[in-house]
């Protein structure tokens, strides 16, 4: 059986109550370079967004999770993106805040449960994650997980005066 429910944590879909939360990251521009954001998010547009989150993943072409632990603490949210039904792909994001949910474990559960929801589920074949070089927390979570290195975009993202390269991660389903 196939469960967005691990044991620690479990992924849930935003709630209207996820706004503040929602606001805090989107506009936290530690994480910006990662999201390609270039400005902060209002309320009012974030609350659209939320409105709106329950959409189908067919439809809109991304699915939005939140991952909580079973105190209901929100401690971050997993995408997918870039879906393809057609070419049975899409693409992985993943954001867990400091405040000492890091390194405990919950990037992992959250990841192992979106990739047997998404290789079960939405029949996906394949999930991919870009990942800037030197994000050594990112490459060790998806390499843990059986994600390949695959491919190097050179020069890809611009930040702070410099270039740096993209690393392309693929996991792909042989069952």
């Amino acid at each position: 059986m196939v469960t967005l429910t691990g044991k620690n944590i479990f992924l849930r879909a935003l709630e209207p109550e996820d706004l503040d939360f929602l606001y805090r990251l989107e506009n936290d521009e530690t994480v910006w370079e990662v999201s390609e954001t270039q400005a902060p998010y209002s309320r009012y547009v974030l609350r659209e967004y939320l409105k709106n989150s329950h959409k189908d993943i067919y439809e809109v072409k991304q699915l939005r999770l939140a991952i909580s632990d079973y105190n209901e603490k929100l401690l971050g949210f997993i995408d997918l993106f870039d879906f393809n039904p057609k070419n049975k792909r899409a693409g992985v994001g993943i954001v867990v805040l400091e405040e000492g949910n890091r390194n405990r474990g919950v990037g992992t559960e959250a990841l192992r449960l979106l990739i047997n929801y998404s290789f079960a589920r939405l029949g996906v074949h394949q999930l991919y994650a870009n990942i800037t070089e030197d994000n050594a927390a990112s490459i060790q979570l998806f390499s843990n997980l059986g994600f390949e290195r695959v491919g190097v975009k050179k020069d890809w993202h611009f930040t702070e005066g410099e270039f740096k390269n993209e690393i392309l991660y693929q996991k792909i389903n042989r069952s």
